[in-house]
């Protein structure tokens, strides 16, 4: 199987060595749970998918190109073949369906350091789930949910980054960028992908020791790495629209905006600089 992949990666300029990388996972959840394709429709689907069928905690789908790549609100993800790091990952965290927020922001901040450990960019974080390099976006995150009223019976994070594209489509270039664009040098996928997951492991084992505690720490460097959690001038495209100032994040996780007539809480609009 091994064989099998490493063939078909051939092709691809940065390819990842999946038995480096079972080794560099070694005392994670993710631990022999690697699942590659060099093309697959979209990781989150198959993860979603795999997760009603029983695949356990800390199962990985990993991919060089996505087909249907998908992120918030219906829009697509452009993932072209060892361009990027795509995967997804699937929890089974013992927490409450109302602190799962925390989670995806929490991943945020996984892709934040293990980005500024492997390349020393600082990336921004806009809530909630988008990492930027300057106003451009890099990396999106989607986090999908089956939950019970009680307790959360999975829970997959797709994470798509931006890593090797020298440019992109006329009606992209103004929004997205790459690490590649940004410091004109090529970052191997593979050593961003380990620090990333071990830093997810990290953020997932704290949230569910200690959801308070946990959100407490997120909120706390979502406040300190973020021009968007605070001061920010944003509109909110959510039911009719409004613009405001960004004013900290409620208990749940979601973005308070101060607006005309009043403090208002983002719940699912995306958010854009007025």
């Amino acid at each position: 199987m091994k064989t099998e992949i490493r063939d078909r990666q051939s092709a691809i300029s940065d390819p990842y060595d999946l038995d480096s990388l079972e080794a560099a996972l070694q005392g994670t959840r993710f631990a022999g749970k690697l699942h590659y394709f060099p093309s697959i429709e979209s990781t989150n689907t198959h993860a979603m998918q795999q997760a009603e069928r029983g695949a356990p905690d800390g199962s990985v789908y990993l991919a060089d190109a996505q087909t249907v790549g998908r992120g918030r609100s219906a829009h697509t993800w452009e993932s072209p073949a060892g361009s990027g790091l795509y995967g997804s990952v699937l929890l089974r965290p013992q927490i409450a369906p109302a602190d799962i927020l925390w989670l995806s922001l929490a991943a945020g901040l996984a892709v934040q350091q293990a980005v500024r450990k492997g390349t020393t960019l600082e990336a921004d974080l806009r809530w909630p789930n988008d990492l930027l390099l300057g106003r451009k976006k890099f990396c999106g995150i989607l986090t999908e949910l089956n939950a019970e009223v009680t307790r959360v019976r999975h829970a997959v994070v797709g994470i798509g980054i931006n890593v090797h594209q020298p440019q992109f489509p006329e009606e992209l270039r103004a929004i997205a960028t790459s690490l590649l664009i940004e410091t004109g040098r090529e970052w191997p996928r593979q050593e961003l992908l380990v620090a990333l997951l071990q830093s997810l492991d990290d953020e997932a084992a704290a949230l569910v020791r200690s959801p308070e505690r946990a959100a407490q720490s997120i909120r706390e460097r979502l406040e300190e790495g973020s021009s968007w959690i605070r001061g920010k001038r944003v509109r909110v495209d959510e039911n009719d629209g409004f613009s405001g100032v960004t004013e900290g994040l409620d208990a749940r996780g979601f973005l308070r905006v101060r607006t005309a007539d009043g403090l208002r809480t983002v719940l699912s609009g995306g958010v854009r600089e007025a």
